[in-house]
């Protein structure tokens, strides 16, 4: 049986094109996807086309080599934690950056249901300016 943290280690250690397969097929139709406050694409968006358009798709066409390196994954029922470093170089500054971050997802229904990010936005800012 693949845990739910096997699922969500599944969409960060992958190519990208299966990273985004992955990540639908593990969704929950309704989804729910907050980033950070102060993060670029801060905002709450609900279902899969809505996160790949206001998140996804600008993280590729937005920055160069932009990837998110997971190092610790916790499990706890429903819910499961990845902690790691986000990285890449901005494409209209040229300026790179590095920036902690904590995703927070829960499951219902064996369906990723909700993902709140936690991010050092202020390492992601400096690249922007």
């Amino acid at each position: 049986m693949v845990s739910n943290k096997d699922i969500i280690r599944a969409t960060y250690e992958a190519s990208p094109e299966q990273k985004g397969q992955r990540l639908q097929a593990a969704l929950a139709p309704d989804a729910s996807w907050t980033e950070a406050a102060g993060f670029p694409y801060a905002g709450t968006y609900v279902g899969f086309d809505a996160i790949a358009a206001g998140v996804f798709r600008r993280l590729a066409t937005e920055w160069e080599g932009y990837d998110a390196k997971v190092h610790t994954y916790l499990e706890d029922g429903d819910t499961v934690a990845a902690f790691g470093v986000y990285s890449g170089t901005y494409r209209a500054t040229g300026k790179a950056m590095t920036a902690t971050f904590a995703h927070l997802y829960r499951f219902k229904d064996g369906k990723i249901a909700t993902m709140e990010q936690i991010v050092d936005s202020g390492m992601v800012l400096r690249a922007l300016t």
